[in-house]
């Protein structure tokens, strides 16, 4: 049988965009057709890449050329703009396509159920991430108002947000960096930025590259804590990581490079400081955060760690919890609350009996947590794609009901329904157009230093230029 399908995908981040080009691929190759629409609820692609990944990592950011070249080949057909669940329903799109693949990610920042963390002043690191990155459904202002700052968690998202909140808002300006996010960083008061971890130096879980890049930030002194690696002596545990995990020597090198003498005076005028075994027990304060407080822990010799009843206060202002990422759910998709993922097998959707869900599937952080780095979404999306290709050459899945209306490679249904409810939705060549005009503005910019782009941040800026520009590219 020759495959011949429809497929929608919900999300057009990393996740999304590779499960499109796997399964554009595979059936290519079983010599079939496929017909793929990626749906995104904001008006531009790359999802995570765009909003999600601190402005001076361009080596990151790299990875949206090979995400464009998928998508400029023109076999993925880009639906921005467009929330499904509330523009567009799960049942509509079900009927209308042969499998419907989620990718939506997860966007939200897990819980720190302790005292205290709905404080004002209390804030979850994603939505700062967000506000940095120009994400368009955030506030354009940012209350920047503290000198001492604590940033709990101990993974990648922590260091940027530490290092983007100590590091001069002068230093970010060669990025993209948006002129409202700019501006806000410009009137910080900030002089010390504190990052805490449970455990120690040997169990952090940033990556070598994210840590060695904190020591090369102009005028921000990196303080380390002697007593936080006498605690760490004796380890079984990161004593075999150090024997076994170059990444951990790495790191444990790169950490210890910046202990200090017992005289040594800082000399920048901001400083980061690095803290390890400590557990965070309550946000304290007033009517606003001035003050968190720790339980000094010690490792057991396994990688996790005890509390010792030492307790800790350290003098803050704002606090941001690092501690995870959550996803969200969509309307007429099941969800699984505690673990906060689409329930599936292998990439197939379940439903609370366990039973699969016909033409239903995930992929990404929706499917398997907000875990690994963007490169594992790959692997996710070849299993989830294959179980799906297999799926079809059996027969289960069930044919639209309603069919395309213009030809039966794509179908411009959707496209008319989307107009008939006044979605304004956006395209490829309409984000082409966006980047462009976002390009324009890096060169026009007039400063001290080139820029290769500027964000245009607000929703309807960035649906206007792009609708304008693909009527013009049209």
């Amino acid at each position: 049988m020759t495959l011949s399908l429809r497929v929608a995908i919900v999300g057009a981040g990393p996740a999304g965009i590779y499960a499109g080009n796997i399964l554009r691929r595979q059936v290519d190759e079983a010599g079939g057709q496929v017909a793929i629409d990626l749906f995104e609820s904001l008006p531009a692609p790359y999802g995570l890449i765009r909003y999600g990944v601190a402005p001076d990592h361009p080596r990151i950011k790299g990875i949206v050329n090979s995400l464009h070249e998928m998508l400029d080949e023109g076999t993925i057909r880009l639906i921005g703009n467009v929330e499904v669940g509330r523009d567009v329903t799960v049942d509509e799109l079900r009927e209308r396509y042969d499998a419907v693949i989620f990718a939506t990610g997860a966007l939200k920042d897990a819980p720190l159920d302790i005292p205290g963390i709905d404080l004002p002043g209390s804030y979850g690191a994603a939505d700062l991430v967000a506000w940095y990155d120009g994400h368009p459904d955030v506030p354009r202002d940012w209350p920047l108002e503290a000198q001492s700052i604590a940033v709990i968690g101990n993974g990648n998202v922590a260091l940027d947000v530490a290092r983007v909140l100590a590091k001069h808002p002068a230093d970010l300006l060669s990025t993209d960096i948006p002129a409202n996010v700019h501006a806000g960083l410009l009137a910080s008061p900030v002089t010390d930025v504190h990052v805490f971890g449970r455990r120690g130096p040997s169990q952090v879980k940033f990556t070598p590259i994210e840590l060695r890049e904190l020591g090369e930030v102009p005028d921000v002194d990196i303080v380390v804590y002697d007593d936080d690696f006498a605690r760490a002596e004796g380890d079984a545990h990161a004593e075999h990581l150090l024997a076994t995990n170059n990444q951990v020597k790495v790191m444990t090198r790169t950490l210890n490079g910046w202990r200090k003498p017992a005289d040594w005076v800082p000399t920048a005028s901001r400083r980061l400081h690095l803290h390890f075994f400590h557990a965070p027990v309550e946000v304290l304060g007033e009517g606003r955060v001035e003050a968190v407080r720790f339980e000094r822990t010690r490792p057991v010799g396994d990688g996790s760690v005890v509390g010792t009843g030492e307790i800790v206060d350290v003098p803050v202002q704002a606090v941001y919890r690092a501690v995870g990422y959550a996803s969200s759910p969509v309307a007429g998709v099941p969800f699984d609350e505690s673990a906060r993922v689409i329930p599936n097998e292998g990439g197939r959707v379940t439903d609370a009996s366990g039973a699969l869900v016909a033409g239903v599937y995930a992929t990404g952080w929706i499917k398997r947590g907000p875990v690994g780095l963007i490169g594992h979404t790959k692997g996710d999306a070849l299993e989830t794609v294959t179980n799906l290709v297999a799926d079809a050459a059996a027969g289960v899945l069930a044919a639209p009901g309603v069919a395309p209306t213009v030809d039966a490679a794509g179908g411009d249904e959707v496209l008319e329904l989307l107009e008939a409810r006044g979605i304004r939705f956006t395209t490829w060549n309409g984000w082409l157009a966006l980047d462009a005009h976002e390009r324009a503005l890096g060169e026009a910019f007039e400063g001290p230093v080139a820029r290769e782009r500027v964000k245009v941040v607000p929703r309807d800026e960035q649906v206007g230029l792009s609708r304008d520009g693909a009527l013009v590219a049209g």
